[in-house]
C-alpha cells in the first residue's frame, strides 16, 4: 500500500521560511498531478499549490509569490518552498498525488507561524 510522507513542517516567526517534502514509499504510476493543500482550524481544506505532471503550476492567490511547489519525477517526490510566512498560512499542510487509478492523502504536516 502506498503511504506519502511529509516532514518539513513546524514552528516558524513571521517572515521566515520552511521546506515541505512529500514522498511516496512506493512508486506510484501514471501521476496526473501532485499538490499541497491547507486546512486551517475550523476551515475547509484548500489548495495551496498544484503541479501537473508537465509541469504546469497553479496557486492560491494568498501565497503566489512566496511559495513556490516543485518535483522530483524519478522519485514521486513534491516540495512546496515556503517564503516571507504569515500567520495565517498556519494550519496543517496535507500533500496530495492525483494519479490514474486513485487519488493518495498524505497523514499532515503542523506549520504554525507566529507573530
Amino acid at each position: 500500500q502506498v503511504q506519502l510522507v511529509e516532514s518539513g513542517g513546524g514552528l516558524v516567526q513571521a517572515g521566515g521560511s520552511l521546506r515541505l517534502s512529500c514522498a511516496a514509499s512506493r512508486i506510484i504510476f501514471s501521476i496526473n498531478a501532485m499538490g499541497w493543500y491547507r486546512q486551517a482550524p475550523g476551515k475547509q481544506r484548500d489548495l495551496v499549490a498544484r503541479i501537473t505532471s508537465g509541469g504546469t503550476t497553479n496557486y492560491a492567490d494568498s501565497v503566489k509569490g512566496r511559495f513556490t511547489i516543485s518535483r522530483d519525477n524519478a522519485e514521486n517526490t513534491v516540495y512546496l518552498q515556503m517564503n516571507s510566512l504569515k500567520p495565517e498560512d498556519t494550519g496543517v499542510y496535507y500533500c496530495k498525488v492525483e494519479a490514474v487509478l486513485r487519488t493518495y492523502w498524505g497523514q499532515g504536516t503542523q506549520v504554525t507561524v507566529s507573530s
